[in-house]
């Protein structure tokens, strides 16, 4: 698992692509697990801090009651102008302050694997990205 900086340092141009994709919009898409095991899905605002890539939740919300059960997550990003991006891992909670302090949950992302997906240069095929800490950026075309 990795921080949010760890990606940057490892796979910078592709950092550069994530972070715009993200960016470029406020409200991008968390998956979280039901208690069942059963998907979740839910609207959600990423904020870039330091090191992390991290997000909040209203204190008693149902995406917070799976994280806190359940820490794996999927999140995705509004399909973007050049690309969208998708960000696998485990959330971790943030104590101090503690959420009734705070007013609400916080989240920093502990990465485990990122994908971006955009139009390749001759706009005729998929070009896929693949990153996993400590690993080269793997790319594949899908035509």
């Amino acid at each position: 698992m990795a921080t949010w900086q760890r990606f940057e340092q490892e796979a910078s141009e592709l950092a550069v692509e994530v972070r715009r994709v993200f960016e470029q919009s406020t409200s991008h898409v968390l998956a979280t697990l039901r208690r069942n095991g059963s998907p979740r899905v839910s609207g959600i605002e990423v904020q870039f801090s330091g090191p992390d890539l991290t997000f909040g939740s209203m204190t008693g919300a149902v995406k917070v009651r799976d994280l806190l059960r359940d820490r794996r997550f999927a999140l995705h990003s509004q399909p973007a102008e050049g690309g969208d991006a998708k960000i696998s891992g485990v959330a971790v909670e943030v104590t101090e302050p503690s959420a009734e302090e705070r007013g609400s949950h916080l989240f920093r992302l502990d990465i485990e694997e990122i994908v971006y997906t955009a139009l390749g240069d001759d706009q005729k095929h998929l070009l896929i990205q693949l990153w996993r800490p400590g690993r080269e950026v793997t790319k594949f075309k899908r035509y």
